[in-house]
């Protein structure tokens, strides 16, 4: 549960900006607040020149309701007031974020060393796999990577989830250029929830008004979204927001789309699945504006990595007079450090790029079976299925099966057969003397 802050009157507290600039000036710890963009449960123990911690909050409310920028839902009879700020810390990494995720030029000299393919079908696994575990499920990555390279039925609600979560980034991806709707809203939903919420709920709002967040470990009521006759207005009204960006009330495309993924969460507008639904609208409107770096992004999996921190940013806002500046600032912060992570990889695949050299010189190998030599090198456990190598690489079955017969052919691999249509492919007995 987040610390309730301390609450003054505008009109009689209000904090002018000379008062403000004289505050401020030389004191390091309102640098530090304003680029993190604190709440008071860390504000209050932090050491300001001259001042405590109440005056600071004061100050720095002033400051920021001068900045702020009001938005507004509409819904039957109740509307959703909230506002955004906008300042320095956060306009430099905005412009980061511009320059890798949406220049042309930098596409090619990003991937040049990648399959991109290969990497694209990679990175929608793992932002499936993270998705779907920042809602509960429960597996491996490795398991759950292998049901989707092999394209098994999943097992269980967890690897239903995942499978869902894969299908909706691929739908839009493909539909990212369109307007949303109700009835598209209610598309993805019903592609997230398929087979893991009852039918009667799937693709619809909800109509009770029994659902509410709740803190995991103590069951105690955090947050209690609009009530069921509001939802179809709000929603409607959502669809016009995500929509529309006019000159004269521009909204940058990172912020907005931090902005739509939180109000999801917020008015909850389904029984279940609305977190997936959140993160599938922020992944939209972020393809939609040009983004395409997000594609090859695993945003979920920072998402998981910083929870916590995500839980926060939905309370600091609801708590702080609905100031969604917090999670834009939080949502920020998760695509940089993708985007580095990503960096990261690309390193790694150029190490692996050259490591790969030594099964390309083998004569009569293609690029397609050094990859299979240097994954069944790694992992000697590992086998592969021609429908794997057929979705991995995107080839046709025929291609797929002629690779794996001729390295098993060769004695690279050993075919061992499942059933009189299917076969495994594994690490052959001379694989190390053939490759010696």
């Amino acid at each position: 549960m987040i610390i309730k802050a301390p609450v003054f009157d505008f009109e009689t507290d209000f904090v002018f900006p000379e008062s403000i600039e004289l505050a401020e000036f030389d004191d390091p710890t309102f640098k530090k607040v304003e680029v993190e963009y604190l709440y008071w449960d860390k504000i209050k123990y932090l050491k300001f020149r001259d001042i405590d911690s109440e005056a600071a909050w004061q100050i720095i409310k002033s400051k920021r309701a001068m900045a702020k920028k009001a938005l507004e839902l509409r819904g039957h009879s109740t509307n959703i007031n909230f506002y955004h700020t906008s300042n320095n810390s956060l306009n430099q990494p905005l412009h980061y974020l511009d320059f890798n995720f949406g220049a042309g030029i930098q596409k090619e000299q990003l991937l040049s060393d990648l399959d991109k393919q290969q990497y694209l079908k990679n990175a929608l696994m793992e932002e499936s796999i993270f998705s779907s575990m920042i809602e509960g499920a429960t597996t491996t990555r490795i398991k759950a990577k292998e049901m989707l390279r092999k394209k098994k039925k999943p097992r269980n609600k967890s690897e239903q989830m995942i499978l869902n979560n894969y299908e909706a980034i691929q739908y839009i991806s493909k539909h990212q250029n369109e307007t949303i709707s109700l009835e598209r809203l209610f598309e993805i939903h019903a592609i997230v929830t398929k087979n893991t919420l009852e039918k009667e709920h799937v693709g619809i709002l909800r109509t009770s008004n029994d659902v509410h967040v709740k803190n995991e470990i103590t069951g105690e009521i955090v947050h209690t979204p609009p009530k069921p006759e509001e939802l179809n207005s709000l929603m409607s009204s959502f669809c016009i927001f995500f929509n529309q960006n006019p000159k004269e009330n521009f909204i940058h495309p990172i912020v907005k789309a931090s902005i739509l993924h939180f109000l999801i969460g917020y008015i909850h507008p389904f029984y279940d699945g609305n977190g997936r639904t959140a993160r599938a609208i922020f992944y939209w409107h972020l393809l939609q504006n040009g983004y395409w770096l997000t594609e090859y992004l695993s945003i979920s999996r920072v998402i998981m990595e910083t929870k916590t921190q995500y839980e926060k940013a939905y309370l600091y806002t609801e708590n702080d007079d609905m100031d969604v500046t917090y999670f834009i600032h939080y949502q920020v912060r998760v695509l940089t450090k993708a985007f580095e992570d990503l960096k990261k990889y690309m390193a790694k695949k150029k190490k692996q790029q050259q490591d790969l050299t030594k099964f390309l010189k083998i004569p009569g190998i293609n690029d397609r079976q050094a990859q299979i030599l240097q994954w069944a090198e790694k992992d000697s456990t590992r086998n592969f299925t021609v429908k794997e190598i057929e979705n991995i690489f995107s080839i046709t079955n025929q291609t797929a099966r002629t690779d794996l017969d001729e390295l098993a052919r060769k004695g690279y691999l050993k075919k061992i057969a499942i059933n009189k249509k299917s076969s495994n492919y594994w690490k052959g007995e001379d694989f190390d003397t053939l490759l010696a």
